[in-house]
């Protein structure tokens, strides 16, 4: 059987720009990609450093968290959480579970991000909602959030917990994850003036709407 091994480098690349770019730390969080034609995914390993980890450390597993090639190591629990997005979103083949710091003030606020700019909307869709809290690595966690899969959205907050990031592949995951912190980042200054906040006009709304389904067509 195929290990994967080019994926397995892609996933790991993924994990160190992600540390890099400060949104993974520690054991914190996990990154996976889903393997095409089959309901398997290659996900990070629970408990270890992300600083310590290399290709064959990445773990091959079905959506159930059993394995598929059998490393030694424990799959995420929250591997129940990547197999609820794969197996309600067909167009998403890499997940990212971060506690990113901006993003996870609004996961205490349990405060959904409105629509601010025009570049969010178009990437990650006109909200970005609070899924409701569950323990982590549960079914409840991952019920919660498949129950708001159906917005078409790219990014969540999860309640008292962190942010899950989706894509096409890893490198659109990565970038809605950093385009979800730059949000969530401004936003809290912005709401720390006191002052109001605007949001995109409906005009501008029903555009980025038209362009989401268009760019969609092209994928």
């Amino acid at each position: 059987m195929d290990d994967f091994s080019a994926h397995r480098r892609l996933l790991l690349e993924t994990v160190t720009a992600l540390r890099t770019d400060g949104l993974l730390s520690g054991t914190g969080g996990n990154v996976s990609l889903k393997i095409p034609g089959h309901d398997w995914m290659l996900i990070t390993p629970s408990g270890r450093e992300f600083a310590d980890l290399g290709p064959e450390d990445i773990c091959l597993t079905d959506f159930n968290r059993q394995p598929v090639l059998d490393n030694g190591l424990q799959p995420s629990i929250e591997t129940g959480l990547h197999a609820a997005v794969y197996q309600r979103r067909p167009e998403v083949n890499a997940v990212i579970h971060t506690h990113q710091t901006y993003a996870s003030v609004f996961a205490l606020l349990n405060r959904p991000i409105p629509a601010l700019f025009d570049e969010v909307v178009l990437n990650i869709g006109p909200e970005i909602a609070v899924v409701p809290y569950g323990f982590s690595g549960s079914r409840q966690l991952a019920d919660n959030l498949a129950a708001r899969l159906n917005n078409a959205c790219f990014c969540y907050i999860l309640q008292n917990h962190g942010a899950v990031s989706l894509g096409t592949d890893l490198g659109e995951a990565r970038r809605n994850a950093g385009l979800l912190e730059k949000c969530a980042r401004i936003y809290y200054y912005a709401l720390s003036t006191g002052l109001d906040i605007t949001t995109l006009p409906q005009s501008s709304l029903d555009l980025l709407a038209e362009l989401r389904r268009e760019r969609q067509k092209t994928d």
